[in-house]
């Protein structure tokens, strides 16, 4: 075994030698106030340990990645800053992002209003009331134009949290690119695409499971083809927490979503290394702070296994769990909202020394309203505070070998691995969601806490204790109540100026595809996308083929 530990342990030096010369390390060399050398990595010492180290650990960037996906992590490159955005106008949200880009965040994190999200129109009568008002109202190519002016998409990556309609929102972007100049193979980014944490969790889906898996296939089929640098879906745990789900659940629900998707996606003909290095997940940030960032160890090392057992992937990039984190919304109050700040500072932390990819971190206000540009501000420097003052990211893992932390990795490990085998014994995650499984778990952890916060059992600071009297909020941000006119009438003067003919013909090119299950349907959608057509005509010639959702 210690042959084995010494040939791995070069293998790890070597491949920190090679990244090193794509990105040359941020310091030489790394100390700390007291004039110590920080090494790029702490290992254990005697060979008992160094047996057990190979088999739960490992080094980082080598299987099962349990100390994180990249050898050097982030002694190189810090994590994306990638602030989650979105509200009123097209052009309100642009301003938003540009700031957010010149106060250094370093990716794009696109928030969708609720119409958008479910594919209707910002004159149909389901949006009335609600164009903007969560997020950025897109209703043709040309608000994606608006979106993203004077954004190049081949040097910043945007994540896209749609999910019902991402075919049509990624043709926008793809449109977009095509535009600027920008060639397919440099766009990278990320679309959420996840359906399925929708019928769990959040609500916001369209179509049946079997119309939507197939939607998402033809993603990662496309994208596969035509972009490879783009994650194809974002398999997201973070609404299935929001929901009230456990750390544990949070986990397994998602991994076994995540299994749904290659499972689904190998039936429709694709080999599992053509789409899997292209899946990323994305979770919370709670309170418990060790919990949390045990958890992502243990998700690591659990979706490694599961790619190298059970789908026998070759390529190693198909068995590394990338992720995108967000700190937690449903933890954040309205009482006393300076508090937030220690809050979202704490769970950013365990998602740091987690290992994240990319990281949003929440504004102090959000329990109010939507974030002002001072609080988003305060939630970015956040993020910079960790990452330049901290020194947390100056060795790999720094929480490896605690007796605690890697007690707590095996622990949630074999708990989320008894929810897979149950899932598992159900037919998988779909079968799963059509039963209501998941949604009655997470309903009841949802119940249990809160239980404990009416009791005290459990104590959240200025809500259930430490309470003092508050003034009204006044400055929170405030979407205008005109802007849905104003959406409206660009809806209209698109809809007067396009050929209206090509828009017609169109659609039912694509209709006609819909009918054919062996059919791609992204480049039908791309066509119809740059022809002008809306997001609601698009979803609605799919909602007659496949019809609607009503739930479990």
């Amino acid at each position: 075994m210690t042959n084995d530990y010494n040939q791995k342990k070069q293998q790890w030096e070597q491949q920190v030698a090679k990244t090193k010369e794509r990105f040359p390390e941020r310091k030489s060399p790394f100390t700390n106030s007291s004039d110590l050398t920080i090494e790029p990595l702490y290992l254990p010492t005697n060979d008992a340990e160094k047996e057990d180290y190979l088999k739960k650990l490992g080094f980082p960037g080598q299987f099962p990645y349990t100390r994180g996906i990249q050898p050097s992590m982030f002694r190189n490159r810090f994590w994306t800053m990638r602030q989650y955005a979105g509200f009123g106008s097209a052009q309100e949200t642009n301003k938003r992002f540009k700031y957010l880009l010149d106060q250094g965040q370093t990716g794009l994190s696109v928030a969708f209003d609720l119409p958008t999200q479910i594919g209707y129109d910002s004159d149909d009568a389901m949006a009335e009331g609600e164009v903007g008002k969560v997020g950025v109202a897109i209703d043709s190519l040309d608000d994606m134009e608006i979106l993203l002016d004077k954004i190049p998409l081949d040097k910043v990556s945007t994540s896209m949290t749609i999910n019902a309609p991402a075919s049509v929102l990624l043709a926008m972007y793809i449109a977009v690119a095509e535009k600027q100049g920008v060639p397919k193979e440099k766009i990278t980014g990320t679309i959420q695409n996840d359906i399925l944490k929708e019928y769990i969790a959040r609500g916001t889906y369209i179509y049946p499971p079997k119309p939507s898996m197939r939607l998402i296939t033809n993603i990662f089929e496309y994208c596969a083809e035509h972009i490879p640098k783009f994650n194809t879906i974002s398999i997201s745990g973070y609404h299935i927490r929001e929901a009230g789900s456990t750390a544990v659940q949070e986990v397994a629900f998602t991994l076994a979503n995540g299994m749904a998707y290659v499972d689904a996606a190998i039936e429709s003909g694709l080999k599992v290394d053509q789409f899997a290095p292209r899946l990323a997940f994305f979770f919370n940030a709670h309170n418990n702070f060790f919990e949390e960032a045990a958890k992502f160890r243990a998700a690591r090392r659990i979706w490694a296994n599961v790619m190298k057992d059970r789908y026998h992937a070759q390529d190693e990039k198909s068995l590394r769990l990338r992720f995108h984190t967000q700190t937690g919304g449903s933890t954040l109050t309205a009482q006393q909202p300076d508090n937030n700040i220690v809050r979202v500072a704490l769970q950013a932390l365990s998602a740091v020394l987690g290992g994240t990819q990319s990281l949003h971190t929440n504004s102090k206000d959000e329990a109010l309203a939507l974030p002002t540009e001072d609080s988003a501000r305060i939630a970015l420097r956040t993020q910079q505070i960790l990452a330049h003052e901290s020194g947390v990211a100056d060795t790999v893992d720094p929480l490896a070998g605690s007796y605690y932390v890697e007690n707590l990795t095996d622990e949630i490990e074999e708990q989320v691995m008894h929810y897979i085998e149950r899932i598992d014994e159900m037919g998988g995650a779909v079968q799963a969601v059509e039963d209501g499984f998941m949604q009655r778990e997470i309903h009841q952890a949802a119940y249990q806490t809160q239980k404990d916060i009416e009791s005290e059992e459990e104590i959240i600071v200025g809500l259930n204790a430490f309470r003092i009297d508050e003034e009204v909020h006044e400055d929170l941000l405030k979407v205008d109540e005109r802007l849905e006119q104003a959406q409206v009438q660009g809806l209209n003067k698109i809809r007067n100026e396009r050929n209206q003919e090509e828009v017609d013909h169109l659609l039912s090119s694509l209709k006609q595809a819909a009918t054919n299950n062996k059919e791609n349907l992204m480049p039908y959608i791309i066509e119809c996308v740059k022809a002008y057509a809306t997001i609601g005509e698009i979803c609605n010639v799919l909602r007659d083929e496949f019809g609607e959702f009503t739930g479990a």
